[in-house]
């Protein structure tokens, strides 16, 4: 009877792994946003109570959760957890402890898993990351070329081979990138990562890094020019906020 009833438990033990495991390969995950006021919930461009807030999601709403990551402690409807799911659709990130999914534990992938180098795998870029690095050192110039000046997306995509990057806006861009792709806060940034940040403006600013802590930037010595930089040079001189980088994604492939 003893040997039975744990018999029993290893299997559902069993089961609930393989399902636990199912689920943090899969690409994306149902979920429910609630609280307990019936509040709407932030939506942060990435794990911190403290990242800026890009919308709001309203309780009783369902989600797609594409990734999860670790951040700030929070104590929410479900208990208190540094775990946080970045939604699909709202393009950011909100704590675990709003959103339902049927375990208390990490459900989907890890947002940024395996970021440790630059991949153009996969998105159809007609440059590789190696060929985008070469084409950024190439271009480096003082002078004023009229294409670039307040073009930081453009020119990120001339760097990949595209005509157009597809997005309005460095920050629309870095929002439209699925959250499996984007690296938030990390400043470790691969040769040929693109690095984001956000403005008070609203459009931010994207560059590509260029290896060791350097980066190939629009604007940032005058004007139209192209030059090297690094990312406490952008938030110091502009007062933009760092928010991560991510792989070489485009809406123009998209």
């Amino acid at each position: 009877m003893h040997f039975s009833a744990r018999a029993a438990l290893v299997a559902a033990s069993t089961v609930a792994a393989l399902v636990l495991g199912a689920g943090v390969a899969a690409a994306a995950v149902a979920g429910t946003v609630n609280t307990n006021s019936g509040a709407p919930v932030n939506v942060h461009t990435g794990p911190s109570v403290s990242a800026s807030v890009v919308g709001t999601v309203a309780s009783g709403t369902s989600v797609s959760i594409d990734c999860q990551i670790n951040g700030d402690s929070v104590t929410g409807k479900y208990g208190t957890s540094t775990l946080w799911d970045h939604l699909v659709a709202q393009g950011g990130y909100v704590s675990d402890t709003y959103v339902y999914t049927g375990s208390s534990g990490q459900v989907a992938p890890t947002c940024g898993g395996g970021g440790s180098s630059c991949s153009a795998s996969g998105f159809g870029d007609p440059n590789t990351c190696a060929q985008a690095v070469a084409w950024a050192k190439a271009h480096i110039s003082t002078s004023d070329n009229p294409d670039y000046y307040d073009r930081c997306d453009h020119v990120v995509g001339l760097a990949y081979g595209f005509s157009a990057s597809g997005s309005t806006t460095a920050y629309a861009h870095w929002t439209e990138i699925p959250g499996q792709y984007k690296y938030s806060g990390d400043t470790n940034v691969p040769a040929g990562g693109l690095a984001f940040f956000s403005s008070s403006g609203g459009a931010g600013h994207v560059m590509i890094s260029t290896g060791g802590g350097q980066f190939a930037s629009s604007d940032i010595h005058g004007n139209g020019t192209y030059t090297y930089t690094t990312i406490s040079e952008i938030e110091n001189t502009w007062g933009e906020s760092y928010l991560g980088w991510a792989q070489p994604w485009f809406q123009a492939n998209h």
